[in-house]
């Protein structure tokens, strides 16, 4: 069997490891039981959670055990990493409600039956602490002055950093010690924004335990223009479907920078690597960027969504390969056998909604093409607003009942976000 740490480094899914020679070593006598951690601040995931989630897919694949580690507990903290400012802290049960819709969406990614993979809450071990005895066992064990070196802190010594915040990095230290002396997990994986935290754990546990664990990250995924990946007009996209559409969720990888495609099939497919290099240098990028927008969409949400988003798009936008002539191992090829006339996604807008006529940056805002009135306002001055492709340019517009005349509108926003809006 292919070493796991192979894979993930051939899929450029490795940033740093705490001991890459040792991992390998151990990795290869057999399999491991391995955490990430996710803290549940919404009762979704969106695409900048994936990367870890596909590189646990992976591991799983190879024999190796994860933990899926949902932060009931941490996340009454809030982690500091990668925030200029403290994040809101939610009610218990708004944590607790958010844990249970997490472990649905991940086992769309994950196998938990039989064991082989387990969802474990730090909050059963970490609401229950006595804060004296946490102190004298666990925090006499971090020094303050090398505390304060890590990145995250120092960003936050800038503007504000409560003691609540610095706490954080010697509960996620104890999650790791906690999960290796009762569940033997001897790895943790994370962000690259967690790689102080991950190194404070492996030594945590080494000090407390006597025993040998180690840790990698993944790489901060970018588009080619150094912008951060996951984010559109309308703002995060999510994986839960009533807050992203598995239109505009299929949409999102069918619109990626051509020189992100090779790239994010590594991270995002399941394909062969040989495949992905073959099917990027087909000559036909677009018919890349369907597969891509094909294999993300069927993981998250299915193989027959997934196909009534890529047919729904073509038949609105073309196919790129209508012919089939880019060899691929994808589903993606059994549209040929199907009949499906999926519509784009539809705002359903009621009559006492429109009222006397609602504002064309609202509707815009509302139908989830932008993310603000200012977004929706630059887009229409750079002429990529347009309703029945008719460019609009009057920021003002009032869209009244007279609009809907002859039915539902198309709104555009740019050459390919789109919203069909219909009055009831």
């Amino acid at each position: 069997m292919q070493n796991a740490l192979d894979i993930l480094r051939e899929r450029g899914f490795l940033y740093q490891l705490t001991d890459e020679e040792a991992m390998s070593k151990r990795m290869s006598q057999g399999p491991i039981t391995f955490y990430t951690g996710f803290d549940p601040t919404a009762n979704s995931l969106h695409i900048g959670h994936l990367l870890p989630v596909m590189a646990m897919r992976w591991l799983q694949k190879c024999g190796h055990r994860p933990l899926v580690l949902v932060g009931g507990g941490t996340a009454m903290v809030g982690d500091p990493s990668g925030k200029t400012e403290a994040r809101p802290i939610s009610t218990v049960e708004t944590i607790d409600a958010n844990v249970v819709a997490l472990k649905a969406q991940l086992s769309r990614f994950l196998d938990f039956s039989e064991g082989k993979a387990v969802l474990v809450n730090n909050a059963d071990w970490l609401r229950g602490l006595k804060l004296i005895d946490f102190l004298r066992d666990i925090g006499s064990l971090f020094s303050v002055p090398r505390m304060l070196t890590a990145e995250s802190v120092k960003i936050r010594l800038e503007t504000t950093l409560s003691f609540l915040e610095f706490s954080y990095p010697l509960l996620q230290s104890y999650d790791f010690c906690y999960l290796c002396q009762n569940y033997g997990c001897e790895f943790q994986f994370g962000g690259q924004d967690q790689w102080g935290n991950i190194v404070a754990g492996v030594e945590l546990t080494r000090r407390k335990l006597g025993k040998e664990v180690y840790g990698a990250t993944y790489p901060l995924l970018l588009k080619s223009d150094g912008t951060k990946f996951g984010k559109t007009a309308g703002g995060a996209v999510w994986l839960d479907a009533t807050k992203t559409a598995p239109f505009d969720y299929y949409q999102f990888w069918r619109n990626a920078n051509d020189a992100d495609v090779q790239k994010l099939l590594g991270f995002f497919t399941s394909l062969p690597m040989d495949e992905i290099k073959g099917i990027v240098e087909s000559g036909n990028i677009n018919r890349a960027k369907e597969i891509l927008g094909y294999e993300a969409t069927a993981l998250a949400h299915g193989h027959e969504v997934a196909m009534k988003a890529f047919v729904a798009a073509g038949n609105e936008f073309g196919f790129a390969d209508p012919e089939f002539k880019v060899a691929t191992t994808s589903r993606i090829v059994e549209s040929a056998k199907i009949d499906l006339t999926e519509d784009i996604p539809t705002l359903e807008l009621t009559k006492a909604e429109l009222g006397e006529g609602i504002g064309l940056l609202n509707l815009m805002v509302k139908a989830g093409l932008c993310g603000s009135n200012s977004d929706a306002r630059r887009l229409i001055k750079g002429g990529a607003c347009s309703i029945d492709d008719a460019k609009i340019s009057d920021e003002k517009m009032t869209i009244t009942a007279d609009a809907f005349a002859k039915g539902p509108i198309t709104l555009k926003a740019g050459k390919k976000n789109r919203k069909r809006v219909k009055l009831l």
